[in-house]
């Protein structure tokens, strides 16, 4: 292969990761713009329904899809490079069977025994959501299938453009739906069911996003096919044998990416459980009390959303010094990756713990301020946790090490787990053990992942020198974010004193980051536009 042919191969390369970043940012922000509302329309209970339904789908939609789109866009890329192209079709099809057979179980199993899910959940109102669900199953499936083909020919863009129709149709019809619902529309809906039906609602507009998704991803394969299909002259594979070959490589990644939501799945039922069964309380109450936890992890998951975009920019980059066996350059950038993570993850961290009460007024005003402002303090710290736990997980895979991630998942789910079982049932402590739990879990993770990369990246520095000046830097920014919402709160009330304290902030703290001189020459360079930015900043 020529110089030149290899520089246009990874560029080709990078450019298709950064047009799934920009995807997949573009499609959180939607996420956040939906949920928001969502959560003020539907009001506790409601958003307790649509938590509890989600976290099944995301269980079962996880153990479906996973995988499998990784393992078919490898085989067909290897494939399409072999001029294998009688095979790679073969592949296709395998696929595309295998995802409709896994669909079509999930669905019956959410479609029958919505029920019997919902009471796992300790909620029967949950119920109608997990219906309302069910299809979705099947079509994210076919999706997976057709998004695993164009990735495996380096086309990002229809994954792309498909995930953000998918959160569009959540973001106007899911929630036009919830709003009739709640409002009194469909007559007969009884008064008692509205929260619960408008949050089943809310979810069509996931299960129509997806049909819509999985009809252009269609039309873009059979417009595409022709030039990606060849007449060819090889002998495909047998379907049992790609079978296997797509399933080595789809269960290990499909165990390691279900954690999570099972742990989640677990800590849900846990808690409304726990309300339950430890301090009395009924299910109608449980519910309202644990929507006021539902909005809190809903802001607190929001840096962590952003930072997978982050994540599938900048990591490629540790992979492909390893792959020029310079080790130690690979160290440089994940020393750069974790400090830029931490200046960006710490002050939005800090910034939802000082800031809770009165973020917590603005966007939730028909919330209990006195229980979601504690909550989301809580919780706050642990996003911080969280973005480095996503990075530092992406950083090991690089390195080779894909099992690790999954043994510290699993050591700070089981601590989650553990955790909320006994503080949640302590009535002084009550619904607040839900997010000390996650501190832990996600705590716990984070020097496991970190302990593991000392020994791994060897050359990557003192952590202390990597996180000290962004820490120090966040908790000025705080201090000061605190005092300046104090001062004005009295003046211009809470939503005007929020954007002096939000914009001061962060002017205080980009002055502190320069001064502090907490960013290398390596990390403004890993950034796009990175020798501009640097030359600007004196580097």
């Amino acid at each position: 292969m020529s110089e030149r042919s290899g520089k246009q191969k990874q560029n080709t390369m990078f450019g298709g990761v950064a047009i799934l970043a920009v995807g997949i940012a573009i499609v959180k922000l939607i996420g956040a713009l939906f949920k928001i509302p969502l959560f003020n329309v539907l009001g506790e209970s409601g958003a307790t329904d649509f938590n509890n339904a989600y976290a099944i789908y995301s269980v079962l939609l996880t153990i479906s899809t996973a995988g499998l789109p990784v393992a078919l866009s490898k085989t067909v890329s290897e494939a399409n490079t072999l001029g294998r192209h009688n095979h790679k079709q073969r592949v296709f099809r395998v696929a595309l069977t295998a995802f409709l057979t896994m669909g079509l179980v999930s669905f019956a199993v959410m479609w029958f025994g919505a029920d019997r899910l919902a009471g796992l959940m300790n909620n029967s109102h949950a119920a109608p959501g997990i219906m309302a669900l069910a299809p979705a199953v099947v079509c994210v499936g076919c999706l997976s299938a057709f998004r695993g083909y164009a990735q495996g020919h380096m086309n990002m863009t229809p994954t792309a453009v498909s995930q953000i129709m998918e959160a569009l149709c959540k973001l106007f019809l899911g929630l036009g739906l919830a709003a009739v619902v709640m409002q009194g529309g469909f007559a007969f809906i009884p008064d008692g069911e509205r929260t619960s039906f408008a949050a089943a609602g809310a979810i069509t507009g996931v299960t129509v996003g997806t049909v819509l998704a999985l009809a252009y991803m269609t039309v873009n394969y059979l417009r595409t096919r022709r030039q990606t299909s060849f007449v060819g002259t090889d002998t495909p594979g047998s379907v049992g044998g790609i079978f296997a070959q797509l399933m080595r490589i789809a269960v290990p990644i499909t165990l390691s990416t279900s954690l999570v939501p099972i742990i989640n799945v677990l800590d849900n039922s846990l808690v409304l459980g726990q309300l339950q069964d430890a301090l009395g309380m009924t299910e109608e109450a449980s519910r309202a009390l644990y929507g006021n936890y539902a909005v809190a992890v809903s802001l607190h998951n929001l840096p962590g959303s952003f930072m997978t975009a982050f994540t599938a920019a900048i990591i490629p980059a540790v992979s492909a010094a390893l792959a020029r066996k310079d080790r130690g350059g690979a160290a440089r950038i994940t020393s750069s990756v974790l400090r830029i993570t931490a200046l960006l993850a710490m002050p939005m961290g800090v910034g939802l713990m000082v800031m809770a009460g009165p973020i917590m007024r603005l966007l939730y005003p028909g919330y209990d301020v006195t229980i979601t402002g504690p909550l989301l303090a809580i919780a706050g710290p642990a996003a911080i946790c969280v973005c480095l736990v996503l990075v530092s997980n992406s950083v090991l895979q690089a390195y080779g090490h894909v099992n690790a991630p999954i043994v510290t998942t699993l050591i700070g789910g089981a601590v989650k787990v553990l955790a909320n079982y006994r503080l949640v049932a302590i009535p002084e402590v009550n619904i607040y053990g839900a997010p000390m739990g996650l501190l832990l879990c996600y705590g716990v993770t984070l020097v496991l992942n970190l302990v593991l990369l000392r020994r791994t990246a060897q050359g990557v520095g003192s952590y202390l020198k990597i996180f000290g000046k962004p820490l120090l830097a966040s908790a000025v920014m705080g201090s000061a974010a605190w005092a300046l919402y104090g001062l004005c709160a009295g003046l211009l009330g809470n939503t005007l004193a929020l954007v002096v304290a939000i914009g001061g902030a962060v002017v205080i703290y980009l002055i502190l980051v320069l001064a502090l001189r907490a960013m290398s020459r390596d990390d403004v360079m890993l950034m796009p536009k990175g020798e501009k930015i640097a030359k600007i900043l004196h580097f």
